[in-house]
């Protein structure tokens, strides 16, 4: 273990932040996470994160680096966060400067979705890849792109965001003006509300709490053909989001995480069959449909790769 150098990979979300001691793609040490809501504003959570960091170092001298995911708009280069979602006051905060200067470590903040999509490429189901996208399906749909074996960001960083691609021109308007966008209809409530209203429709009435993702695929797999039809309907939707994607990158490999793909072969075995009677050869074939390899850990083992990489750490598989 002494040859490679440790890194903290911090996972930022809308209510909690949590931390791990990396060994390559493992988590070898964790501090209970913190609360969002406990702290009032930016600096005095980044304080915080600053003390679990330091006691993390403590216990673990070969930390090299430190990686952050944040559920928001990164400018990367500069490590500064625009956005938050769901974590109010966080507006252009240089959460690297801030890191970076009180440990004197190399520092990387990179959007959540991102260091899903980096941990699938370097460690996980795209090991080995130059073409993949990744997707994280949940509250909403998070996306990442690697293309000729290098991370897609954009102008300003703000590339891969798969889960505000129109599916339907004149459909629903979302939260940045768009219409049809692909999180708007396959986002886990809206799955949910679906569901309660289709099951409502057949004549029976179920609460919200029973139509989520889990129930619904449970209820799937026990041959319920009102659910496997509302599965169909999901795989058909994320399957023209997905076509969109191809016919623009081209990829060897779409890797799908999140809760939503816990549904497994229910969710998989349509989004194949549709997604491939939209594509012609050169698009298809060989084109794979992978479950990630990587759990609610992802955004964790993405940010301590890409810090040790900032830190000029080469890693041998």
């Amino acid at each position: 273990m002494s040859e490679t150098p440790l890194s903290i990979g911090i996972d930022f979300g809308g209510t909690s932040v949590k931390f791990g001691v990396l060994y390559r793609s493992n988590i070898i040490d964790q501090s209970p996470a913190i609360s969002t809501p406990d702290f009032d504003g930016p600096q005095a959570l980044i304080e915080a994160m600053l003390r679990v960091i330091e006691d993390l170092r403590e216990r673990h001298p070969a930390i090299a680096a430190i990686g952050v995911g944040v559920p928001g708009f990164v400018h990367f280069e500069k490590g500064i966060v625009h956005n938050l979602t769901n974590v109010p006051g966080w507006t252009s905060i240089p959460l690297k400067k801030h890191l970076a200067d009180a440990t004197k470590l190399p520092v990387v903040v990179e959007n959540d979705a991102n260091c899903m999509a980096y941990a699938e490429w370097k460690r996980g189901a795209g090991r080995g890849l130059d073409h993949l996208i990744a997707l994280t399906l949940g509250t909403g749909v998070g996306g990442g792109v690697i293309a000729n074996g290098q991370m897609v960001r954009g102008a300003q960083f703000g590339a891969g965001e798969v889960g505000q691609m129109s599916i339907d021109w004149q459909g629903r308007r979302g939260a940045y003006g768009n219409l049809g966008a692909l999180e708007d209809y396959i986002g886990n409530n809206e799955i949910a509300a679906d569901t309660r209203d289709t099951y409502l429709k057949a004549g029976i009435e179920r609460h919200l709490a029973e139509c989520t993702p889990a129930a619904l695929a449970k209820a799937a797999m026990a041959g319920d053909e009102i659910a496997l039809g509302i599965w169909d309907r999901i795989a058909a939707k994320l399957a023209t989001g997905i076509m969109n994607c191809c016919w623009l990158l081209n990829p060897q490999a779409i890797i799908i995480g999140g809760g939503v793909a816990k549904a497994g072969d229910i969710l998989f075995t349509p989004l194949t069959a549709h997604l491939y009677a939209q594509l012609s050869a050169p698009f298809k074939e060989h084109l794979m449909i992978l479950p990630a390899r990587f759990g609610n850990e992802a955004g964790m083992v993405g940010a301590a790769a890409l810090a040790l990489e900032e830190a000029g750490v080469v890693i041998q598989p």
